[in-house]
């Protein structure tokens, strides 16, 4: 194709690839926990750690990553902290991290111009380093599903008896929450903050609602990310339009028909479930009637 032969969209395919998969994992298990606006709300605590570095001359790329890890770490501390109104962690955490934005840009006049790439992403500007950083974290992230895939299975469904079987839960969360906030510092330059969620969520809506088990979602979770970033990247390239919407509303896109393919075909299941069924019954009438008749 002729956009491959450009070295940024080389890179932004690589890119995409990679982060697509780890957050398309995550995603699965963040639905399961439902706590689907964790991604939000590490977004926005990665923009304060990108006006941070922007303020002091650092790279805000490795600012907003520590910074993303340290919001996860603090997410899952003040969750503990509220077991029985979970859901406050998120929304503390995340006006903690969009008011020390906002408080941080205005310190620096200049920084609001050169903020809208990482609003909405600028993933054909990506440049080496960022995409080494990025299949660290993917490599990382899949070394960690993949040894901690039972552990976690059994915290994403039960974390109570998860804790009473041995496990060490609180470092397994920790563990899950510091993951977390790695790839969504990663995925930030691919998407954008305002847009990191749909990377994360939206594949993992669709593969919930359509598998039938487990390890199918994640599979299928996966596919969905990696497809719905590749297609966004080749229609952004063809209509000149940003990459990170495009993508966001291609897998959104991908989301509304598989879920009315879901509704369609259980309609079908159920016509044709009335039809076997009424053809079983005249069946059975026939076959009384016969009966009847040689009785008579």
């Amino acid at each position: 194709m002729e956009m491959l032969h450009y070295e940024f969209m080389q890179r932004a395919f690589l890119a995409g690839g990679v982060v697509s998969l780890l957050a398309s994992v995550i995603g699965v298990y963040l639905m399961l926990r439902r706590q689907a606006l964790m991604a939000d709300t590490l977004s926005h605590v990665s923009l304060a750690g990108v006006a941070i570095g922007s303020l002091l001359h650092v790279n805000p790329v490795w600012t907003a990553f520590l910074t993303a890890i340290v919001g996860a770490c603090a997410v899952e501390y003040v969750r503990r902290s509220f077991r029985s109104f979970s859901e406050i962690s998120i929304a503390i955490i995340m006006i903690g991290g969009l008011a020390s934005a906002v408080v941080i840009m205005n310190m620096n006049q200049g920084l609001s111009k050169s903020m809208s790439a990482y609003l909405f992403g600028s993933i054909v500007a990506v440049s080496n380093t960022e995409l080494l950083l990025m299949s660290a974290v993917a490599a990382a992230g899949g070394l960690y599903f993949f040894f901690l895939r039972r552990s976690l299975y059994m915290l994403t469904f039960d974390e109570e008896t998860a804790e009473t079987s041995g496990l060490r839960v609180k470092l397994l969360t920790f563990s899950f929450s510091i993951v977390t906030g790695m790839a969504v510092a990663v995925a930030m330059p691919i998407v954008g903050v305002l847009l990191v969620s749909s990377l994360v969520i939206l594949p993992a809506s669709l593969a919930i609602r359509v598998a039938r088990g487990f390890t199918a979602a994640i599979w299928l979770s996966m596919g969905i990310g990696l497809t719905g970033v590749f297609t966004g990247l080749t229609a952004s390239y063809r209509l000149s339009t940003p990459p990170g919407g495009t993508i966001a509303l291609i897998l959104l896109l991908f989301l509304i028909v598989g879920l009315l393919m879901k509704r369609c075909w259980v309609y079908i299941g159920k016509l044709l479930n009335k039809r076997l069924t009424r053809n079983d019954k005249e069946v059975r009438s026939t076959q009384w009637t016969r009966q009847g008749s040689r009785f008579n």
